[in-house]
């Protein structure tokens, strides 16, 4: 005889569900949107439109170089990459292990302009670094600028994330492997044939691809670091024709050109890559077993020590140089009175809608995919939680630019601009909101899912007792990437801001372009302490947040009859 269902469990069955309609309803608002983006820029072009393309040297030229620099970028990026993953894999304990970690996984949210300062504080004419550029090649320090520049810089953001991406790939291996390894006592070149290169084939096309996209829509770099028309790409081309030349048509071709060669990839990733994680998870303390590595033995410690100062090297003085620059010049910008700090407000409060925005989407999505794989359609699973990573295919400049088109008609200044980048900020940070809390919502145990289903707890019950303590965490990590990552967009904001109304992205460019130094650097620095600040926040009060002890996790009706 079925056992009975404890009073609580039977109320609140079914009650608190997610709806079906409504995940259905928030995939068809993020793909509807995505689409009609797409219509409206396909209603500006004319096949005449395309054969001019390829007739036009300028635009031509712009498509040559974009494609250059953004394989360029993702060669080293990737190439450098897997030497130091592998470093950090092979040395799981040294002075100043987690600090590095830490960084790189900054590399994601740390926002653009933040980066190029610092990289011009060390790398420019006048930078740190010049003085040792002149005494080995006699010549001024102008590699910060055009192509070079803008792979370094590239380098700069991409290195650590595909880094860190592929040690969480390498983490994962079990520890009966290496043990295993270390009893055969395999050579280096067998280690990395049956253990580490396995591991790395599956993650590299799509980890490849993620890359090449991020530096393919690359836009305050390029702007910033150009220096002229022979170094622009797409979304520059894209931006000054919109913004400055007032030409829809070729804004329009441009956009679809970027689209396609976006959709291209990512579908050859898809059918050739296994999955990638889009977040690097918290470094975690490494099992005393993986200090034993044959391989880590010799010249390969010193090997080793190389690769991990060249990736300090790189990481850390920029982010000093941000550091020291912005204390001497905040004491004069807080006296003059400058718009700092109505930025810094409209900066956070658009941070805060498209972070909730992007947060709520999520859930309603997972829950959505999670209901349909309950009812064992993965097929439909997997088409609503594919919804929510539209915008890793379609460049957020893209969407705003199609966006732009479909509103123009009605689409006034103030208010309403400032309320499409948040929209699209929104759509931004969706893909990886839904990163972080998919595995809170997924990956509950079995025994734990199977018990709450046999009972029949659902509702209330189920989020209070399964979901709630295994989300808890996630939430706050997701906010935090979702609010950071709209903190720093400066793409959008430059599009459908205000010059007189900027945020803090859009007020250091301004300071950088009129030479005001130490303005600049106060205002680089207010931007980086607000997002450390907000990623802190966020994570105290998700630590803080109501924890259901053990023994509230089951009614004890339903521990009984378990």
């Amino acid at each position: 005889m079925a056992a009975r269902q404890h009073p609580l469990v039977r109320s609140s069955a079914h009650k608190l569900d997610v709806p079906l309609w409504l995940g259905a309803l928030a995939w068809l608002a993020v793909v509807g949107m995505g689409l009609a983006s797409l219509a409206a820029l396909l209603s500006r072009v004319t096949l005449g439109d395309v054969a001019a393309l390829w007739r036009d040297p300028y635009l031509m030229g712009v498509v040559r170089f974009t494609l250059t620099q953004a394989m360029l970028s993702t060669l080293m990026s990737v190439a450098l990459a897997l030497p130091v993953a592998i470093a950090l894999a092979r040395r799981p304990r040294f002075p100043g292990r987690r600090l590095l970690v830490r960084t790189m996984e900054l590399s994601l949210v740390i926002p653009t302009l933040i980066a190029l300062f610092g990289l011009v504080a060390v790398h420019g004419r006048q930078g740190w670094a010049a003085p040792l550029w002149q005494a080995l090649t006699g010549g001024s320090a102008g590699y910060l600028y055009g192509l070079s520049g803008i792979v370094l810089a590239h380098v700069f953001y991409n290195l650590p994330l595909s880094a860190r991406l592929l040690l969480q790939a390498l983490e994962r291996q079990p520890e009966a492997n290496w043990r295993l390894a270390a009893q055969l006592g395999l050579t280096r070149r067998a280690i990395w044939r049956a253990l580490e290169w396995p591991v790395i084939r599956r993650v590299l096309p799509r980890l490849a691809a993620l890359v090449f996209t991020l530096c393919f829509t690359s836009f305050a770099i390029v702007m910033t670091l150009g220096g002229g028309p022979r170094a622009t790409t797409l979304e520059v081309a894209l931006y000054q024709a919109l913004k400055f030349e007032g030409d829809l048509a070729q804004a329009a071709l441009l956009a679809l050109v970027q689209l396609t060669i976006c959709l291209s990839l990512w579908a050859l990733a898809l059918r050739h890559g296994g999955a990638t994680q889009l977040i690097a998870a918290s470094a975690r303390r490494m099992p005393l077993g993986r200090w034993w590595r044959r391989d880590a033995l010799g010249i390969t410690r010193y090997l080793d020590a190389l690769w991990l100062a060249g990736l300090a090297l790189l990481l850390l003085p920029p982010l000093v140089a941000v550091v020291v620059a912005g204390l001497g010049g905040l004491p004069d910008l807080v006296s003059s009175g400058s718009s700092l700090w109505p930025a810094t407000a409209l900066s956070l409060s658009m941070a805060t809608g498209a972070g909730v925005g992007a947060l709520l989407v999520a859930l309603t999505l997972l829950a959505g995919s999670a209901q349909l794989h309950r009812r064992e359609r993965s097929g439909a699973a997997a088409l609503m939680e594919g919804g929510g990573q539209l915008i890793l295919v379609i460049p957020a400049l893209v969407l705003g630019t199609g966006l732009f088109l479909l509103l123009r008609p009605s689409l006034g200044g103030g208010w309403q601009g400032y309320a499409l980048v948040v929209l699209v900020n929104a759509c931004m940070a969706l893909p990886f909101a839904m990163q972080v809390l998919r595995g809170a919502l997924f990956d509950a145990p079995v025994a734990q899912r199977r018990l709450a289903d046999q009972l029949g707890i659902h509702g209330i019950a189920r989020w209070r007792w399964l979901v709630w303590p295994r989300l808890r965490r996630p939430l706050g990590l997701a906010l935090a990437y979702a609010m950071t990552l709209s903190l720093g967009d400066f793409s959008v904001i430059a599009l459908f801001g205000s010059p007189s109304r900027p945020t803090l992205p859009m007020l250091l460019y301004q300071q950088l372009g009129g030479y005001r130094w130490q303005g600049a650097a106060a205002t680089a620095l207010v931007l980086l302490v607000v997002v450390v600040a907000v990623f802190a926040l966020l994570e105290r009060l998700s630590r803080r947040l109501p924890r259901y002890r053990q023994s509230r996790y089951w009614p004890t009706g339903a521990r009984r009859h378990a």
